[in-house]
Order: structure tokens, then C-alpha cells, then sequence
């Protein structure tokens, strides 16, 4: 078996090599044809000079400005928060339209998934009632309903903890214990009910509730949900007319069943939730009744994140997802590329492959209204690498963002999407959002992706009420490690057992599978629906 590489390049122009090993303090390696000597221990996932570098002189990794060196680094010197600091080009305008060959789709281009037809031609890769509030005074009865619909429509198979207590209560008692009701099916099996709680719909600006009407807006009109049941207080800033005014925005011919209650019209809490069970039982009773159907691959629309990002998601996780987005915008789905303040860097890269040049325009305008708000904050984009980043590797956010942009492959861009905006077309688009991967995922699901995408190196849960999240590891320690929230391990990639291309050909076997109901994430497993809303504005 050949020796595993210790050093990586990933472009032919850095100056920059990734350790893909621990490395020895004196230790020579041979690289490209000369010996470098190791300067001082370096953990694998962190990066070593190929050449002395100067006060000043730029850090190229990626094949872009990711750096500027603060103090002198030997050949073979570590790279690190002391002597590097955040650089990166200033872009004003496009340069140069990037040309694109389309990969092989013949293995594809014939392959379908099980999904739910819409009548608006949308393909959900779920089947979801959705209850959520306008206002967060109506969180406590989303939470009585979400126990009540639960228990009598899901009966959720008792956990592992459930049991074990039973089991401790059991044998404290001497061996009398009351049975639990029978868990071992479902009222309706083919539809879920899930519930969204949150902190807005009041007391901000009047345009965060806007913000969050289109959001709510977009989970209605996503092709995973069947219908919603939304509860209003009714003095709230996001009026029930704002909402309608959103979801009709987004689709004006739409004949998916909204039910909505205003508590301060209605009366009594029994008055309003009597209605909504009985009004709801019988909705969900007709949803239940779609059932899965071929569809081909170009209804999907995929959402591409990162979170907990390592040193390795930039050469394994990330390409993989590359090139599996590129492979879905040559079949015709949609594919999703967002978290603005990590696409810091690579910006003259993303508007040359935009197929329009107001596209272009608008990613940079949005790009700088985003940095300026930041630094008007008294923080900046520099700031964004978190501890755990820097701890493996991620030294700045412009090499952090050269690694996290490689998620959008080398596809054209057709389209750059606001936060809130209804994402309508085909292949590789951009999308506004923070880098936070709540927030994050939260959008892209309420811009109609279908399923989501997460690579992570750290490991986090993160999952979504609405879309499947699956979760894809840089490297094979993390998927051992927490074999719980891994859903794919790419950490064959760093060994050399496997190469991109075919971690894309699993990734997207994956994909039909988790699509088609066949394979539930490990996310769905652990029942784990985050949503955060962004919050622009400030409180009043």
C-alpha cells in the first residue's frame, strides 16, 4: 500500500502547503522535487510556507490572496495566527466570463427519486404539516400542540433514555410499572407533523417582521410542506396581512391549505386550539393522502453548507460537494450557495462565472452592504473564524471562505437571491445569508431547498424542521468519533483511497436515497429542527 502524502498543494500557484499529517519539528520531507525542513511541530490540517516569506508578503493558497505574513516565516515555518494576518483583493467589477465544460451526466440523466408532486410543479422530498407563529406571544400554544399532535398522530418510538429510566424506576419499585400506550405505529404514515417556534414578529423594526414574513413565507411554499396551520396574537408588527401579502409574492396561484387563527378575534385559548386540532386533524388527514412518485433529478434544489469547518473541509468535504453540484446543475436541479461573510475573498472568482452581469453587480453590492454593517458594528469579516476554525487550521477568513466556496464546484452562476427571496432558477445560484449555520440553513430552506447539504470537520447537529440535512465529515476521525450525526465520511479523500469524483458519485446515491424516503438522515434520527430566523435590525 502506498505511504499516505504528509504535504498537499491545492493549487499550483500557492506558496502554501497543508500538513495532512502531524509533522515533526527538523523532519525533511521531499516535496515537488525539494526538501523542506520542518521548522517546528505542525498538526495535521494547519499549513506550512514553501518558500521565506517577508513582513508584508502575500499568503496564496487556493490559487488566492488569503494572507499577508505580519513576521517572518522560514521555508517549512508554521503558518498561525502570530505571524498572519486577513487579506484579501479588492473587487470591483467583472473581469472576465470563466467558460464551463459540463461533466459526464450519462450515468444520470435517466435516474429518478420518490418524491411529492405539487401543483405547482415543485417536487418535495418530504411530506410535512407545518405549524408555526407569526409572534412569539404564541409560542407556548405551538408547544401544546406540537405535545398533543405528537403523541396522538406521530407516537414516537420511546428512546433509549425513556427506556432505561423505566427501567431504573422499575427496579426501585420493587418491579410494578405502568406500560407505556403501544408505539408501534403511526396514525399517518405518510406525512409528518413539525412545529417552528422563534423570537420575532414583534418589538424590532418593522422590517425585521417583514424579513421574517417572507422567511415564513418560503417554508409554506417549499415543496416539502403539504400545509401549515400558523396561529397569529393580532396586535403583532407581522400582520396576517403581511404574511398573505409574502406568500402571495412568492406564489400567487397557490392552492396549498393555509389555516390561520387569530387568538384576539377568536377569544379563549380552548376556544382557538379546539378549532385548530379539529380544523388540522381533517388537513392532515387529506395530505396524508399524497403519495410518492418518480421525478427526475432537476427537481431538486439543494442547499450547500459548511459549519465546524477544519483545515481538510476545504480539500475533501467541500470539492466533493463541488463537484456533485456541478453534476445537478448540468441534470437542471438548483443548487444553493450562501453564507456571504465566508465567500470573503474569492469574490472575483464568483462574478466572473455569473451568467449575467447584474448579477455580478448585485453579489458585490451585497457583499459590500454586508461588510460595512459589520464593521459599523465595530467588528469586521476578519473576525469570522471561530476559535474552533483556528484550532484546526483556519487562520483567517479569506482561507477559511477559499475552502468553503469550493462547495459551489466551477458551475456557472445563474442567479444571486437576497435573504427571503424564492430561488426560481435552475443551477448554481447565490444567496445572502449569515455564516452562521442555523441561520444559514434556515434560509436556504426557506429559499426552497429541498434537502441540505452540511460538510462539517469539528462535527455539529444541526438539522432543519422541513429538509433532510445530511451531514458529511472532512475527515474519517470525526465519522468515527461522532458516528451520530455522520451521515458520509470524505476522509478517504485525505488518505488517497478515494478521489473526489467518486466521493460525488456516492454523495449523489445519497442524495436519490435520502430523497426518495429510503434513508433518513442521521439528523431526522436525532429529531433535531433548528431554525433561527436572521435578525438585521436592532430592538425597540
Amino acid at each position: 500500500m502506498e505511504t499516505q502524502k504528509k504535504l498537499i498543494k491545492v493549487n499550483p500557484t500557492d506558496n502554501v502547503a497543508v500538513a495532512l499529517v502531524d509533522l515533526l519539528a527538523g523532519e525533511v520531507i521531499n516535496f515537488e522535487g525539494e526538501a523542506i525542513t520542518i521548522e517546528s511541530d505542525v498538526k495535521m490540517k494547519h499549513k506550512i510556507a514553501l518558500l521565506p516569506l517577508e513582513i508584508g508578503d502575500r499568503i496564496i493558497m487556493y490559487g488566492v490572496l488569503v494572507g499577508k505574513s505580519s513576521a517572518r516565516i522560514e521555508k517549512g515555518g508554521l503558518l498561525s495566527t502570530v505571524n498572519v494576518k486577513h487579506e484579501s483583493d479588492k473587487v470591483t467589477g467583472k473581469t472576465e466570463t470563466i467558460g464551463w465544460t459540463k461533466p459526464n451526466i450519462d450515468k444520470w440523466k435517466d435516474r429518478t427519486f420518490l418524491g411529492y408532486h405539487r401543483e405547482d410543479g415543485q417536487v418535495g422530498t418530504e411530506n410535512v404539516w407545518l405549524f408555526f407563529p407569526l409572534v412569539f406571544c404564541e409560542n407556548r400554544n405551538i408547544e401544546i400542540l406540537k405535545d398533543i399532535f405528537e403523541k396522538e398522530l406521530m407516537k414516537p418510538k420511546e428512546n433509549d433514555y425513556q427506556l432505561l429510566l423505566r427501567s431504573l424506576v422499575k427496579s426501585e419499585s420493587g418491579g410494578a410499572s405502568n406500560e407505556a400506550a403501544s408505539n408501534d405505529s403511526n396514525l399517518f404514515n405518510n406525512i409528518e407533523v413539525k412545529f417552528i417556534t422563534h423570537q420575532g414578529g414583534c418589538g424590532g423594526i418593522r422590517q425585521d417582521s417583514h424579513s421574517l414574513a417572507k422567511l415564513l413565507a418560503g417554508y409554506v411554499n417549499n415543496p416539502n410542506v403539504a400545509g401549515a396551520t400558523v396561529l397569529s396574537l393580532g396586535c403583532q408588527n407581522l400582520q396576517i396581512q403581511i404574511f398573505k401579502d409574502a406568500l402571495d409574492a412568492i406564489n400567487p396561484n397557490s392552492k396549498k391549505p393555509v389555516l390561520i387563527y387569530d387568538q384576539q378575534q377568536i377569544g379563549t385559548i380552548e376556544t382557538m386550539l379546539s378549532s385548530v386540532v379539529k380544523d388540522t386533524f381533517e388537513a392532515i388527514k387529506k395530505a396524508n393522502d399524497i403519495q410518492r412518485t418518480p421525478a427526475p433529478l432537476s427537481k431538486l434544489t439543494i442547499g450547500l453548507e459548511c459549519g465546524g469547518s477544519d483545515g481538510f473541509s476545504g480539500i475533501s468535504a467541500n470539492p466533493t460537494l463541488g463537484v456533485t453540484s456541478d453534476l445537478l446543475a448540468a441534470l437542471g436541479g438548483t443548487t444553493i450557495l450562501s453564507e456571504f461573510p465566508e465567500l470573503c475573498g474569492v469574490e472575483q472568482e464568483l462574478v466572473n462565472r455569473c451568467v449575467e452581469d447584474e448579477s455580478g453587480k448585485r453579489f458585490l453590492d451585497l457583499m459590500q452592504w454586508y461588510e460595512k454593517t459589520v464593521v459599523d458594528a465595530g467588528s469586521g469579516f476578519d473576525m469570522n473564524p471561530s476559535p474552533g476554525n483556528i484550532k484546526d487550521g483556519l487562520i483567517t477568513d479569506a482561507m477559511k471562505s477559499a475552502g468553503a466556496a469550493k462547495k459551489g464546484g466551477t458551475s456557472p452562476i445563474t442567479g444571486v437571491f437576497d435573504y427571503g427571496e424564492y430561488i426560481t432558477k435552475p443551477g448554481l445560484t447565490l444567496l445572502c445569508t449569515p455564516g452562521n449555520d442555523v441561520e444559514c440553513t434556515t434560509a436556504m430552506v426557506g429559499s426552497g431547498a429541498n434537502m441540505v447539504l452540511f460538510t462539517t470537520g469539528l462535527g455539529t447537529p444541526t438539522g432543519n424542521p422541513i429538509a433532510p440535512v445530511v451531514k458529511i465529515s472532512s475527515n474519517s476521525e470525526l465519522a468515527r468519533k461522532m458516528s451520530d450525526i455522520i451521515d458520509i465520511d470524505t476522509g478517504g479523500i485525505i488518505t488517497g483511497e478515494k478521489s473526489i469524483d467518486e466521493m460525488a458519485d456516492e454523495m449523489l446515491e445519497f442524495i436519490i436515497d435520502v430523497a426518495s424516503g429510503t434513508i433518513k438522515t442521521k439528523a431526522a434520527i436525532l429529531n433535531q429542527n433548528d431554525f433561527i430566523p436572521w435578525k438585521r435590525g436592532v430592538s425597540l
